[in-house]
């Protein structure tokens, strides 16, 4: 029951105006050209410091990925909250400024001149919302971060303006995506695959993390959902997530978690070039940095087992429509921030 409330409030927003705690919630967008490394993200986010809700401010970020120039654009739209900015709390309605965001639809525009970018975008399917938490910790005080996917497995339609020319998306697939928290993960990698090369209908949702405790640090947690072949693959528990076996640096991303049934490998990596870094302001204070991709190739291998013996190994790959972040503190990876 609690899998299936959370599941019902999967987009809608958690920020109360006016509250003091410090917060960030955004609702992002991403799709990927079918067979060519091309692909758009678009995230409209409110952000309020802690202690100092008078400042708040809804952000629209986009950044189209072009693989094949190696020119990826990049901007950013800043307002104050008061002025002209929603996310509704009782339906899926988002405003930041003009640009909206509801069910099926979104359109607006960011940045200028020769960094604009502008869209208008419709969008169909996704299934049932996938929670990468188990379903009791969306509504407990730790982690502080939380995300979902709200839509996986949705197909566009529409333009995305960039570079001064318009690019149809239609029959892009990519997802619609929700998170929100008092504080960025202290660490951490994410990974998304909508649409597998060798697998169309299988979606992968994975991320290792991180958390600072005081001086203490975590060990790393790896929760991974995989939706592959009419069954969902969970291995998001607290417990396994923290025997899940992860490792990453700036560019290459590898992971292992397994039950007693099946085991799920994967390997996630994308060029230097490919990413393009963005600041993000962390409402305790201080700036992230997140490394972000949309553009990574991601190789999957599932095992299935029977009294310890392995009776079945499907591997899952795509060449470049896998989504990669890193946030980090750090500032040595050479990523260029461009917003």
């Amino acid at each position: 029951m609690k899998e299936k409330a959370v599941r019902a409030r999967a987009n809608l927003a958690r920020f109360r105006p006016g509250q003091r705690e410090g917060f960030y919630e955004s609702f992002f967008q991403r799709a990927n050209h079918p067979t060519r490394p091309l692909a758009f993200w678009i995230r409209y986010t409110l952000f309020s410091p802690a202690g100092r809700p008078e400042a708040a401010e809804g952000e629209l970020w986009a950044v189209y990925f072009d693989g094949e120039t190696g020119r990826h654009a990049v901007a950013k739209r800043e307002v104050p909250f008061s002025s002209g900015c929603s996310f509704a709390r009782d339906s899926f309605s988002v405003t930041v400024d003009g640009a909206v965001l509801g069910p099926g639809r979104l359109t607006g525009a960011a940045g200028e001149g020769d960094a604009a970018i502008a869209w208008d975008l419709t969008y169909r399917g996704g299934g049932e919302p996938l929670l990468l938490l188990p379903a009791a910790l969306y509504d407990a005080p730790l982690p502080k971060a939380k995300s979902l996917v709200g839509a996986p497995l949705a197909v566009y339609s529409g333009v995305v303006r960039a570079f001064g020319r318009d690019v149809d998306v239609s029959g892009w697939v990519g997802s619609q995506n929700h998170n929100w928290g008092t504080k960025h993960t202290d660490l951490y990698a994410w990974g998304q695959v909508a649409a597998f090369d060798s697998h169309p209908d299988s979606f992968l949702e994975v991320a290792t993390a991180r958390l600072k405790i005081g001086p203490l640090w975590t060990p790393r947690m790896t929760p991974l959902v995989l939706r592959h072949g009419g069954e969902e693959i969970a291995l998001s528990s607290l417990g396994r997530a923290f025997r899940a076996e992860a490792s990453f640096d700036y560019f290459t991303w590898t992971f292992r978690t397994e039950t007693d049934r099946l085991s799920v490998e994967g390997r996630i990596s994308a060029s230097a070039g490919d990413f393009v870094g963005l600041a993000y302001r962390n409402p305790p204070g201080g700036v992230k940095h997140c490394l972000n991709t949309k553009i990574a190739a991601c190789s999957l291998t599932l095992r299935r087992k029977n009294l310890g013996r392995e009776v079945g190994v499907e591997t899952l790959t795509t060449a470049r429509r896998a989504a990669f972040e890193i946030l980090t503190d750090d500032r040595g990876h050479g990523v260029t921030i461009r917003a």
